[in-house]
């Protein structure tokens, strides 16, 4: 787990576009109204935007053949919210968004926070229950899409 840098911002950007598009589909069904929100901000200028900004922003890496590439990344906010955990589809089902997960609520910790506070899309409120998230709040739509709150006492 490495902190992001500027000159990972396009991959990020790309990472975060496919993984909503191909690993959430369970969230935005291939529906433009839904899915064009959510992408609208997930462009390289943004990314870089937030790896100047104030909050964490972590990459974990996978070994390709004979590359290197970003399987995953993650963002927190020094408030305690997890505000991106998202994976490349490549690295789906492998651990990684487990591993950044743990980054950031060390990183949280280590700030002398209590509890971290995240919102879930359908597609990864299995995965938050299972690292011990619990809900806080009923569904609710954002953009189109079902979402419901968690948080996670340390």
């Amino acid at each position: 787990m490495t902190s992001a840098q500027a000159d990972d911002a396009e991959e990020i950007a790309e990472v975060l576009r496919r993984s909503i598009a191909e690993l959430c589909v369970a969230d935005h069904f291939g529906e433009a109204s839904k899915l064009e929100p959510w992408l609208a901000n997930k462009t390289a200028r943004n990314v870089l935007l937030w790896i100047e900004g104030p909050d964490l922003v972590v990459t974990a890496h996978r070994q390709s053949k004979n590359a290197s590439f970003i399987a995953g990344v993650g963002m927190a906010s020094a408030t305690g919210e997890v505000l991106l955990n998202y994976v490349h589809p490549d690295a789906r089902l492998t651990g990684v968004s487990k591993v950044i997960m743990l980054s950031l609520e060390d990183h949280l910790r280590k700030l002398g926070l209590a509890k971290a506070r995240l919102t879930s899309t359908v597609t990864a409120e299995r995965f938050y229950r299972s690292i011990g998230y619990i809900e806080t709040g009923d569904a609710r739509s954002h953009r189109g899409v079902v979402v419901r709150d968690f948080e996670k006492v340390f």
